[in-house]
């Protein structure tokens, strides 16, 4: 006989999978909304549960752009960020797409963060809407619209990925 536990009688299991904690993951996430000539800006509470408005940046070119970004997710300790992704209404990616995808790759490659792209479509419109509701004038404020289109494009993302946001499978 062999020796063990089983030369006594006993049958051994298998080593059972150690259970998996859910692990909270408590970081703020920053939505963009790119534009020609701004950026709107959008953070979430640090649950990633709201997404507030955080004013916009004048754009200088993707490069500065991107450092500018970089310094702002240090500053307000982000954890990742979304990029609004303007599609056709069809859902053709355009010139405006590809330039909103590389901006995500090179936002990603100089933050080390996760960075996700967002069908933007509407949220301009839905934007200027809300602030006419509230009495604001859109062409008067358009910094204060692409705000709250990037808060837009935020609270979608994280509606849609919740679970994915707030927790991950222990080790």
């Amino acid at each position: 006989m062999g020796g063990g536990v089983e030369s006594w009688g006993w049958k051994t299991l298998p080593n059972p999978k150690p259970p998996t904690a859910t692990i909270l993951l408590l970081m703020r996430v920053l939505g963009l909304d790119l534009g020609r000539k701004r950026i709107g800006l959008a953070v979430s509470d640090l649950e990633a549960e709201i997404a507030f408005p955080a004013g916009t940046l004048k754009s200088a070119g993707r490069k500065a752009d991107v450092l500018a970004i970089c310094e702002f997710i240090a500053e307000r300790d982000i954890g990742s960020v979304v990029v609004g992704l303007p599609r056709h209404m069809d859902g053709r990616h355009g010139p405006e797409a590809a330039s909103a995808e590389k901006f995500a790759a090179a936002l990603r490659g100089a933050s080390g963060l996760a960075v996700d792209t967002l069908d933007e479509r509407w949220t301009s419109q839905e934007a200027e809407r809300a602030l006419l509701a509230q009495g604001h004038n859109s062409r008067r404020s358009r910094a204060h619209v692409d705000e709250v289109a990037a808060a837009i494009i935020l609270r979608t993302y994280l509606q849609l990925n919740r679970e994915k946001l707030r927790s991950r499978e222990g080790e």
